[in-house]
């Protein structure tokens, strides 16, 4: 290849950087604290892909309705449940026929020492500990499911007064990872590494004893025009993206 002929692909490639470029947005998306790493993780992915960015918040999914309905700019929403999108598409605030299930989360106790929570979860019959660290049922599911877990293994009356409440699972799993709580529920996306809970000790609580923790996903009426929200959530579908939400634990929704 000549001259020339390089210096006229070096422009058609140029061209077409430039031309993503000026495409290119940036898509505002608020995200459930749980699904804190593997959305860190697919955003990265989503840039290379699209060239589109997102940018990131992280917090309660209760906490972030109140937001939306107070004027917060967010384009995109991450739930970690499906009732709080349904609600925002009752309300307008969402745009209709957007919402769809990304994961299934699931419902791990923990604790920060090795040798502290068993594979059957028996420790909670022992009742040998001060503090039992859950998110606030009112607003974050996972916090919802530890109750309904301990409803279900008749323990609720007995450890209620042992617990200490994180705003949000990110707290929550905060307060057992500094050990100002000896174990909790959290997310297992939060503690797993390479398929198995990589640190402390864990118990994965059986699906069967709470109701499954749907986490849906919404446009928001602020991010209808902007093509990077519309594209990243069409992302959270690819391959590419389930097969890193799976790595982290949870499970996926049925394909359509």
């Amino acid at each position: 290849m000549g001259f020339i002929e390089n210096r006229r692909l070096l422009v058609i490639v140029g061209l077409f950087v430039a031309s993503q470029a000026v495409n290119a947005a940036t898509a505002l998306a608020a995200v459930a604290a749980n699904f804190t790493k593997p959305m860190t993780e697919i955003a990265e992915a989503f840039e290379k892909s699209t060239g589109h960015t997102a940018k990131l918040s992280f917090g309660s999914s209760g906490k972030f309705v109140a937001q939306f309905e107070n004027g917060a700019p967010f384009e995109v929403f991450l739930s970690a449940d499906d009732k709080s999108p349904a609600k925002l598409e009752e309300s307008g605030l969402a745009v209709a026929g957007s919402r769809f299930t990304y994961a299934i989360g699931k419902l791990v106790l923990w604790s920060a020492n090795p040798d502290f929570v068993d594979s059957q979860g028996q420790v909670l019959n022992s009742g040998n500990f001060k503090h039992l660290a859950l998110a606030d049922p009112k607003l974050a599911p996972y916090g919802a499911a530890a109750v309904e877990t301990l409803q279900n293994l008749g323990l609720l009356s007995k450890l209620e007064p042992l617990f200490v409440q994180g705003e949000n699972i990110a707290q929550t799993h905060q307060f057992v990872s500094s050990g100002n709580a000896e174990l909790g529920f959290v997310a297992l996306s939060q503690v797993i590494e390479n398929g198995k809970i990589g640190s402390g000790s864990g118990w994965t609580v059986p699906a069967k004893l709470y109701q499954p923790i749907l986490q849906d996903a919404v446009l928001l009426k602020n991010g209808a025009e902007n093509p990077a929200a519309q594209a990243l959530l069409e992302f959270l579908k690819s391959d590419q993206a389930l097969a890193i939400i799976e790595k982290y634990g949870y499970a996926l929704p049925p394909a359509k």
